[in-house]
Parts: structure tokens; sequence; C-alpha cells
């Protein structure tokens, strides 16, 4: 089934890549204007540009902005205003994931994650709300993890963070209804990222592919397909 967002807007942080550049492509090829903010200079212009490419029109925004930075998230707001009068959609997708048990995080490591957790949110929620009171088909949508309902031991902070984070979305949801503004919340499982890369790499085992790592995941987590989402999959959701 195609949707037609012809002339509605879509903001999306954490959008230079992963589950937040896939869900731009599929917002554009939708028609709709597409604003999309990160902290990497260099990963934003890619993205900028890769965008613009291949899809002509003008319709894609960027600006390199820290959404735990209130300031820059009203510099980036007031830009979307100024190139397209207004926004329709908030996709929340700012946020990565910390591995650390209980023992070993530290009071500043709890902190720094359930900041990024909240923060993530309600400040570009709070500032986008204006612009999101005047459309007549608002949504707030957030990328969580099913961490929030499944916590894991290694992953202690995070999984704690997105337990609450999961609680201050239902909380939006009761209350933004009244302004007409859907809120929901989307619970990630385990989808191929910049951050399993990363983990790949440190291996430093020559002999191991990148599929048969993802697929060794799968199975520990026991995936049916086998394999890891993809970014493109979970930003269809």
């Amino acid at each position: 089934m195609q949707i037609n967002l012809s002339g509605r807007t879509v903001v999306i942080t954490g959008g230079s890549s992963g589950i937040g550049l896939a869900c731009a492509k599929l917002f554009l090829e939708a028609g709709a204007n597409t604003a999309i903010c990160g902290r990497d200079k260099n990963k934003l212009a890619n993205a900028t540009e890769e965008l613009g490419n291949s899809f002509p029109g003008n319709r894609v925004f960027s600006e390199c902005c820290d959404v735990l930075d209130r300031d820059q998230v009203g510099s980036f707001a007031a830009a979307v205003q100024d190139r397209f009068a207004s926004t329709d959609i908030l996709i929340n997708n700012a946020g990565e994931a910390r591995q650390s048990t209980f023992s070993n995080t530290s009071d500043d490591d709890w902190r720094d994650e359930l900041e990024l957790k909240f923060f993530s949110i309600i400040n570009t929620s709070q500032t986008f709300l204006p612009q999101l009171e005047k459309s007549d088909a608002a949504s707030i949508v957030c990328t969580s993890s099913l961490l929030s309902l499944q916590p894991e031991p290694h992953m202690v902070a995070t999984s704690s963070a997105r337990a609450g984070q999961l609680a201050l979305i239902h909380g939006m949801a009761r209350e933004f209804s009244e302004k007409g503004i859907r809120v929901n919340t989307v619970l990630i499982g385990q989808v191929e990222s910049s951050q399993w890369r990363k983990r790949f790499e440190a291996l430093g085992e020559k002999d191991l592919s990148w599929e048969a790592y993802t697929a060794g995941i799968a199975k520990k987590v026991g995936i049916p397909l086998g394999r890891m989402g993809k970014p493109e999959e979970a930003a269809s959701a």
C-alpha cells in the first residue's frame, strides 16, 4: 500500500544513518518534506547528499543538532518552520545502547544514559509541540527497544532507561491525545547498525564474516529468520 504524504513535513532525529536514514527515504518516497538532524557533521552531510540526489525537488533539509541541547533543538525547530512552515510528524530516533552490568556502571554512566533516553524525547517533543498542534494529522513516533520489556543483565543501564522511556511515552500518548496528537513507539529488537559494526570490527577476527557474526547473534537470541533485522525493515514499522 502506497501512502501519499505530499505536503506533509516529517522531522527525524538521528537521521544521518541506520533506522533514521531509512525512515527518511521512506517518507521521501511517500512525498513528504523531510528534515533530519544528527551530531556528526560528516555523516549528516553524506546523508543529506544521498537523499538529495535520490529525491530531487528541494524536499530535504538537515541541520547538525545535539538533541540534549535545548538551544540547538530550538534552532533546528525554527529552521524547519522557516523551510517548510510546519511539522506534521516527529520521529524521535536519536540514541544508542550502553553495554554494562550493574557492578561496572558508574554513577556518571547512569546519569548519561537516563538523560539520553529521556531528554532525547522530551526536548524535541516539547520544542516541536507548537508546530504539531497546528497539524490536522499530528503524530510522534519514538524508536525504542525490546529491552524496555525484556531487560538484559549486560545492558542494565540501557534496559532500565528504556523501561522508563516506555512509561514516558505512554504518559505522553494519554496527555497529547487531548490535543489530537498521536504518540506511539516501536520497540526494536536486533537490527543491523553502526554500533553492531563497531562491535564486530573490535573482535578483530579475520576469519569471521559479518554475515556469520550477525547470524550467530540471531541464533543466540532466537530470531526465527536466522538473521538480524535490516534498518529499512525497522523503518517500515
